[in-house]
């Protein structure tokens, strides 16, 4: 009983030994989630940067879709005047 107990509890400190985090460990994580949320800022900066870049492309598209309808429109009116006379 008394060597069962001997090797419990060497068992139990030799886990604590290796299944504990050092504080280098805590601060290497700590550096790493750091560096994550700036990423994540980064990444957001850009992509609210890309649609308003995709807004006004959009908006610069439906205007030139009005100014070449606009552009049919008078074409095929002076069309229309050149066949009658």
């Amino acid at each position: 009983m008394n060597k069962l107990m001997k090797v419990a509890l060497m068992a139990l400190v030799s886990s604590f030994a290796v299944g504990c985090a050092t504080n280098g460990d805590v601060e290497n994580l700590q550096t790493q989630i750091d560096g994550l949320k700036t990423s994540v800022a980064q990444a957001s900066s850009d992509a609210a940067a890309a649609q308003s870049a995709a807004a006004d492309a959009k908006a610069a598209a439906e205007r030139a879709a009005q100014y070449a309808q606009d552009t049919n429109s008078k074409l095929d009116s002076m069309f229309k005047k050149s066949m009658m006379k």
